[in-house]
């Protein structure tokens, strides 16, 4: 069957483009410049955009299966869920993989309304490629600046939210099901620093920011202060699933999650 991936060009649209193309899933990309889109061959890059909903029609056309992101870039959740929803049934939609950040917003509620098998993949910690903000201050100084070097995160790699993407799109047995996914450690920031030295061979010291650091290195950035208080008090006090490892990844795909230290042997050329 034909399975659309929104985002495709994104943290986890790459890889659930890859995962879908290796399992021998035809796959059509959305991307709003499809021509500056960088998929795997056999792939079909189709343009469409989420915000405006007309767009998609022709992009929907033969679907069976769609992953699909609901927020648009900068994180703002996305307003035409039910729009979208309503054309993707129109147009013979079966399956959504969702990817949801645990607060139902127009696309989930739709979804739940509708008759697609709907399945919402909910990562409750931080995806691990945030780390690369660090790139740049490890290959010039070997050095992480990071409030909080103590707080546990069990950090996920986004192929591993793929891949629970990939087989509910894919497989049988994944309809009304909301999966909450972690990585296979809880790390701190400290801990993950210390990977990435040991795998680059040389030390990288981490040096810890108190929070009104923090909060100044966010605004210089031109982070809106509720953004900046949303950020810090969250990573102040972070709930418990965030660093309370679950089975899921392996329980639905089959495969053991990813590691830290695997997602840097993965990013090393970041990083030197």
């Amino acid at each position: 069957m034909t399975i659309l991936v929104t985002g495709a060009t994104g943290n986890v649209g790459r890889h659930v483009v890859n995962q879908l193309v290796r399992s021998g899933q035809h796959v059509r990309a959305l991307s709003r410049n499809p021509a500056a889109a960088n998929v795997p061959e056999g792939v079909e890059t189709v343009y469409g955009d989420l915000t405006a909903p007309e767009t998609l029609v022709p992009a929907l056309k033969g679907v069976k299966g769609i992953y699909l992101m609901t927020s648009v870039a900068g994180g703002s959740p996305l307003q035409t869920g039910s729009e979208i929803i309503e054309l993707a049934e129109k147009a013979g939609v079966r399956r959504a993989a969702i990817l949801w950040s645990g607060e139902k917003g127009t696309v989930e509620r739709a979804a739940e309304a509708s008759g697609l098998e709907w399945t919402f993949i909910q990562p409750y910690c931080e995806f691990m490629s945030n780390t690369l903000i660090w790139a740049e201050s490890i290959r010039s100084e070997s050095v992480v600046r990071e409030p909080f070097g103590d707080s546990l995160n069990a950090v996920i790699h986004e192929a591993d939210v793929a891949s629970v993407a990939a087989t509910a799109l894919s497989k049988d047995g994944h309809a009304g099901k909301t999966y909450i996914l972690t990585g296979p450690e809880a790390l701190t920031p400290r801990a993950k620093v210390r990977i990435i030295g040991e795998a680059l061979g040389r030390d990288v010291r981490f040096i810890e920011l108190t929070k009104e650091q923090a909060r100044e290195r966010l605004k210089k950035l031109g982070v809106s202060e509720d953004m900046i208080e949303y950020v810090l008090k969250w990573h102040e006090n972070l709930p418990k699933e965030a660093y309370t490892v679950v089975p899921t990844v392996q329980e639905v795909t089959g495969q053991r999650a990813r590691t830290y230290a695997q997602w840097v042997a993965d990013h090393l050329q970041d990083f030197s």
